[in-house]
C-alpha cells in the first residue's frame, strides 16, 4: 500500500466534501473542484479527516493510490489557500502590462504575446518584470505558467528570457578569444 496514499487529509472549516457515484465535489470559501476516482476507491470521511482507500487488489490500482491522495489534497488546498506561481522576465526591455484576467509580454519579438487567462485563473504584475497566476486549480496555475515560459525561456548564454521565480539558469562559457599574438 502506497505510503502517500495512507496519509490523513486535514479538511479546514467552510470546507464541505461530497461523494456520488466516484466523483468527489469539493466546496470551499474560494470555489468548488471536482475529482472523479477510479473505481475501487473510496472516501472514508471522519470528523474534520479524509482518508482515500483502495479496496481493490488490482496492481494499478495500488499504483496510483498515492497519486489520487495528493490530487484531492491539491483540491482541498486549492479551495481554500488556493495556488500561485510566479515567473519572472529577465532581459533588457522585457516587460508585462495587463493584469487581471489579461496580460500583454514584451519579450523581444517585433510585436507583444499577449495572453488571457482562463474561468478562475488570475494575472498579477509586480515591478513590471513578475507575474503572478494565482487561481484555485494548481493544474491549470501550472499549465499557463508553463505556456508563459515557452513563449521565451531562458537562454543559456546571456540568461535572458522569462523563467520561474528562484529558478536557477546554469549559463554556458561564450567562446574562447584566442590569444593575441598566437597565429
Amino acid at each position: 500500500m502506497s505510503r502517500i496514499g495512507k496519509a490523513i487529509i486535514e479538511i479546514p472549516p467552510g470546507v464541505t466534501l461530497e461523494e456520488k457515484n466516484s466523483v468527489v465535489s469539493v466546496v470551499g470559501p474560494k470555489g468548488t473542484l471536482t475529482l472523479t476516482l477510479p473505481t475501487g476507491f473510496h472516501i472514508e470521511k471522519k470528523e474534520n479527516t479524509i482518508l482515500v482507500t483502495n479496496k481493490s487488489t488490482d496492481l494499478h490500482l495500488g499504483n496510483i493510490h498515492g497519486l489520487y491522495r495528493s490530487l484531492l489534497n491539491n483540491i482541498v488546498i486549492g479551495v481554500t489557500k488556493g495556488w500561485e506561481k510566479t515567473v519572472e522576465l529577465v532581459g533588457v526591455g522585457y516587460k508585462a502590462t495587463g493584469g487581471g484576467n489579461e496580460v500583454s509580454l514584451s519579450v523581444g519579438f517585433t510585436h507583444q504575446v499577449k495572453f488571457v487567462a482562463p474561468k478562475d485563473i488570475t494575472f498579477k504584475i509586480s515591478d513590471n518584470t513578475k507575474l503572478t497566476i494565482s487561481g484555485i486549480d494548481k493544474k491549470i496555475v501550472g499549465e499557463i505558467a508553463a505556456q508563459i515560459r515557452a513563449t521565451k525561456p531562458p537562454e543559456p548564454y546571456k540568461g535572458k528570457g522569462i523563467r520561474y521565480l528562484g529558478e536557477i539558469v546554469r549559463k554556458k562559457a561564450g567562446k574562447a578569444i584566442k590569444a593575441a599574438g598566437a597565429a
